[in-house]
């Protein structure tokens, strides 16, 4: 296997399943924890993504095919793009990502880290990537965030086409906008400038 990125969390390597062009995310021990307490971490978080990543596509949102679970990995399809934060210049559907969330939220997962270095643009159009921040749950706090983030990495003009397609896609989209604004409001995240 080829080491293709490495985060926080786990390594992504390229591999093959059953002849398939895949990517494999390995989460390997960390030697500062108890062994024990590592496993049971590391074991947690590899289902949680891949329960995460399984309910997103069944609500219908573009996510890499899950191929197989181990106990610390997750093989998945290779899913050929580019990620939105490299795209320059090209159409991009703002809107259609903007249902995706819409349909994530709709069926209770919470990205934790939607963001363009978490979205593929591929030519059957925007998948959701890289769940290993997802929870499922009912959090409009969390899913607020999960606006906040993309909000602060794109374009007004993107994020007025992404939240208007959410709106109109998630019945709940007016409480999650008021605890954007009311998190907007909070101190630690208002932009402060040292005039």
């Amino acid at each position: 296997m080829r080491q293709l990125s490495e985060g926080a969390e786990a390594r992504v390597y390229a591999t093959s399943v059953f002849g398939k062009e895949a990517v494999a995310k390995v989460r390997h021990a960390k030697a500062y924890r108890i062994k024990v307490l590592d496993e049971t971490l590391r074991k947690t978080r590899t289902r949680r993504e891949a329960r995460a990543m399984a309910r997103a596509a069944e609500a219908g949102v573009r996510v890499p095919e899950l191929l197989g679970l181990g106990m610390f990995s997750i093989y998945m399809e290779k899913v050929k793009g580019k990620l939105l934060k490299d795209t320059t210049g090209a159409r991009v559907r703002y809107g259609e990502i903007g249902r995706m969330l819409a349909k994530m939220h709709g069926a209770d997962v919470i990205h934790g880290d939607f963001t363009p270095a978490n979205i593929m643009i591929s030519s059957s159009g925007p998948c959701v990537i890289d769940f290993g921040l997802a929870e499922i749950g009912e959090s409009m706090e969390g899913k607020a965030i999960d606006l906040l983030l993309i909000k602060r990495s794109i374009g007004k003009r993107e994020y007025s086409e992404l939240s208007k397609a959410y709106s109109k896609a998630y019945a709940d989209s007016k409480k999650i906008f008021a605890r954007l604004a009311d998190i907007e409001r909070r101190g630690r995240y208002q932009i402060r400038t040292l005039a």
